[in-house]
């Protein structure tokens, strides 16, 4: 199904990871968004619990491979996993939605991924994010949504050299420059 497709950075694939903060892309993830208020049964459906900490994301492994859920709001998750996997969990989610209040959306489309790792993530980050990104205020585990460099995005810090960023396909070549001028300062010089 991907197969066709051109991930919104495809151009960007030798510059990112010329870059020296080590920056991918993972395209064509399957990300659902999820309003209701009570996930409780959703997550049991999914085999991933839905987080009940604001600002942060659970991950799991089962039926569709390696899951995570963001928590978006008080009452808004994004469900992400491997590509191509939106319409079953779509699916699961909404029989264990019922006829409970809430919304299941294929959101997929919308969204690309960048996975930041180094030393130096958080300072280049730092330049155009306000989001205090020190690790006693965003520990591993932490999601915002923010904005880096005047581009709305989600933010998820998963190790503490590690961060993962999910911005809008219009605005991913923007974000891919701004990360290039971000990192000037830590490129080596020989």
């Amino acid at each position: 199904m991907t197969a066709d497709l051109t991930s919104p950075l495809a151009a960007w694939t030798d510059r990112l990871a010329a870059l020296p903060v080590k920056a991918s892309e993972r395209p064509f993830l399957s990300q659902l968004t999820v309003r209701v208020s009570d996930p409780t049964a959703l997550g049991v459906a999914l085999g991933v619990q839905f987080p009940s900490v604001p600002c942060t994301f659970t991950a799991g492994s089962g039926e569709f491979g390696d899951i995570e859920v963001l928590w978006l709001g008080p009452d808004e998750f994004l469900v992400v996993a491997e590509p191509g996997r939106q319409v079953q969990i779509e699916e699961v989610l909404r029989g264990a939605l019922g006829s409970a209040r809430g919304s299941v959306v294929d959101t997929s489309a919308q969204r690309t991924t960048v996975v930041l790792e180094g030393p130096h993530v958080r300072d280049v980050l730092a330049h155009g994010c306000s989001v205090d990104l020190h690790p006693s205020a965003a520990p591993v585990g932490t999601c915002v949504q923010t904005l880096l460099a005047r581009t709305g995005i989600i933010l998820q810090v998963t190790s503490t050299s590690s961060v993962t960023l999910r911005v809008r396909s219009s605005f991913a070549e923007y974000l891919a420059a701004w990360l290039s001028d971000a990192c000037a300062e830590y490129r080596v010089v020989s």
